[in-house]
């Protein structure tokens, strides 16, 4: 079956440029374009798209806003951050609303077709450079509050699941959790998804930021893993 995505952003041309290039990929459908995240309920309304290519910066309404006011649906599209900033305040704002991930403007058209599918699987996009980079910039906001409310969070958990949280949050892959953890990749699946719900969490990526909130010696073990994913 074929990815629906839908493509918002301002700029006329690069509409054009990535519909251009995500349409001819065989497993992807264009169904819907939007200048403005103020379009972006209507159109989803209309398209049920399964991914959402998503500008930050935009006149009316911002990505940023549009995700926030999109994930809050019961069936919510993915939704993929694109954004000329490798950091950037509001790129963190949209991953702890519930983006899947970012991609940059520059990035070569085969990383963003490769993107749309791994959000589309549920696979968060990020990579390694860019996780340092949030995570650090995570460090920089950091408050008291924010650390012992998200401490809480994570102290509400089973044991079991707390390790798997914390491994997440390492930027571990569920291969690498099964392995370390001596379970199978199913049971690991099954822990992310109790975890998802008990912490009314969207995907892996806010469970990443949640461990870093909560635990300021996770960012540096974090700074040294992979792709969350």
């Amino acid at each position: 079956m074929s990815i629906r995505l839908i493509v918002v952003d301002d700029d006329p041309l690069v509409r054009a440029g990535l519909t251009f290039m995500l349409g001819g990929a065989d497993d992807i459908e264009i169904v819907g374009e939007a200048a403005d995240g103020a379009e972006v309920p209507a159109l989803i309304e209309r398209t049920a798209p399964d991914v959402v290519l998503m500008d930050i910066r935009m006149p009316r309404v911002d990505g940023l806003t549009a995700t926030e006011t999109l994930r809050r649906r019961q069936d919510a599209p993915e939704v993929l951050v694109l954004t000329t900033f490798h950091a950037d305040e509001q790129v963190l704002r949209a991953l702890r609303a519930g983006a899947a991930g970012f991609v940059l403007k520059d990035t070569p058209p085969a990383e963003i077709v490769t993107a749309v599918r791994r959000v589309a699987a549920g696979d968060p996009v990020l990579s390694p450079a860019v996780t340092r980079q949030l995570m650090t910039h995570v460090a920089g906001a950091d408050t008291g509050t924010r650390r012992d409310t998200a401490a809480g969070r994570l102290d509400s958990l089973a044991e079991r699941e707390r390790e798997v949280a914390l491994a997440v949050g390492r930027g571990q892959s569920n291969a690498e959790i099964a392995a370390g953890l001596y379970m199978s990749v199913p049971t690991v699946k099954a822990h992310v998804s109790r975890i998802l719900a008990k912490l009314g969490l969207n995907n892996r990526v806010q469970i990443a930021l949640l461990v870093h909130d909560a635990d300021p010696a996770m960012r540096e073990d974090g700074a040294r893993g992979g792709d969350v994913r």
